[in-house]
């Protein structure tokens, strides 16, 4: 660009140091002014149709990407207000599973918990019956204990106290209840 500028900087410094004088030439033949109209006007309708339809086709391709991207654009916020609604939906489901859950949980903690106490219950009755057992099987053997202490004590002292006498007289009794009896 600056190369540009020096060389219209040194065209300019020739005319305004020259002794030439800039004049306008008023001789349409010599100076190629009907020549010059007829190119551009030539040029001017070879490349009005050669640029119109350039200019066309390009105007229509703009065009066809405009409406192809609103096209896509609308078709994108379709499938943004689609996927909205399916993310909404999404929270709904999860929403309900959470809740089931906790419902679920909930049951089964309950149940859990019955079954501790029935469970529980059962053990104690169990244990309050074992103990019942136990307590009769223990008074059980003392009165057998005591029994037999008992008998040892009457065997012991009749022993002591038993004459043959007192045996006889014993046994004719005995006897004597038994024939009554036949």
């Amino acid at each position: 660009m600056d190369s540009n500028i020096q060389v219209f900087k040194f065209i300019s410094d020739q005319l305004i140091f020259s002794d030439a004088n800039v004049s306008l030439n008023t001789n349409f033949l010599e100076a190629n002014v009907i020549n010059i109209v007829l190119l551009l006007s030539g040029l001017i309708y070879i490349l009005k149709q050669f640029l119109g339809s350039i200019l066309i086709s390009r105007y229509e391709k703009v065009l066809f990407a405009i409406n192809e991207s609103e096209e896509r654009l609308e078709q994108a916020n379709l499938r943004l207000i689609e996927s909205e609604k399916q993310l909404e939906q999404t929270q709904i489901i999860i929403n309900e599973i959470i809740q089931e859950a906790e419902l679920t949980a909930k049951k089964v903690r309950e149940s859990l918990l019955k079954q501790g106490q029935s469970d529980i219950e059962r053990l104690t009755l169990a244990s309050k019956a074992s103990i019942a057992a136990s307590e009769y099987q223990v008074r059980q053997q003392i009165q057998q204990q005591i029994i037999s202490l008992a008998i040892q004590k009457v065997n012991i002292q009749l022993q002591e106290q038993m004459t043959n006498s007192m045996q006889e007289k014993i046994i004719n009794n005995n006897i004597m209840q038994l024939g009554g009896q036949l």
